[in-house]
């Protein structure tokens, strides 16, 4: 908590500050995410964790509780120390007791070597399940499908995040759909716009799928200033936990 507190430029102004309470890197080492690969806003990451916001920072805001690492990784670590701030959800990629949380909660299906061959498929959907978020690209279209199948049916919002790489692992057939370019703060082969068209497209008249950021590719912006899905999700949300739904 004596650290300088460094706040996410990806998040910066949209009513979200972040807090990382652990340190270390994550331990569920997902390929191609930004926290491991090295370019984290962060590193050296010796130096800057836990990175924890000041309450009166963190005042009228939503803290999100794991931008980096998992709020499942030192689960007892994350919640006593995250207990400060008011408003807050819980990040994670591991589907072990999500309502025991106490608080909104965000679940990524399909992370590490699951992101192109299966997604986490909960029997019970907890009270407190804020989202669940799909690590999309053009080649696992289908199992994205199957994932918003799911989770539509049992009215959970799905948040589709699409994958940047920094190395170019892009399958030759696709490749067409990828473009070097700046995403925050690195470059990336990220998605174009077309091809993020092409896939949200099926989807346009689902009302619980959503894409994470604006709109994706190179005529859009990666930021959550101009999203919203986790204010909205994070309130109502809230108000389903609190019975006023």
């Amino acid at each position: 908590m004596n650290k300088e507190y460094i706040e996410n430029p990806k998040t910066k102004g949209s009513g979200i500050i972040c807090a990382i309470p652990q340190t270390g890197r994550c331990p569920n080492g997902c390929e191609d995410c930004f926290f491991q690969s090295g370019r984290s806003y962060l590193e050296p990451l010796k130096d800057h964790l836990p990175n924890m916001p000041r309450i009166m920072d963190a005042d009228n805001r939503i803290v999100r509780v794991n931008d980096g690492n998992d709020s499942n990784v030192e689960r007892q670590l994350v919640v006593d120390l995250t207990g400060i701030y008011h408003n807050r959800f819980y990040n994670t990629a591991i589907p072990k007791d999500l309502g025991g949380f106490p608080g909104p909660v965000v679940l990524t299906l399909n992370p590490g070597k699951m992101t192109d061959k299966s997604f986490h498929r909960l029997k019970e959907i907890p009270l407190n399940l804020m989202f669940v978020r799909f690590r999309a690209n053009m080649w696992n279209r289908e199992l994205g499908g199957q994932a918003v199948q799911y989770y539509t049916s049992r009215k959970v919002p799905v948040v589709m995040t699409f994958m940047a790489y920094y190395r170019l692992k892009v399958p030759k057939a696709y490749q067409d759909s990828y473009v070097y370019r700046k995403r925050t703060l690195n470059s990336y082969w990220a998605i174009t716009s077309k091809s993020w068209y092409d896939i949200m497209y099926p989807y346009r008249f689902e009302p619980y799928v959503y894409s994470c950021g604006h709109v994706e590719g190179e005529l859009g912006n990666t930021k959550c200033m101009r999203c919203g899905n986790c204010l909205r999700e994070y309130f109502a949300t809230r108000e389903r936990m609190s019975g006023h739904e």
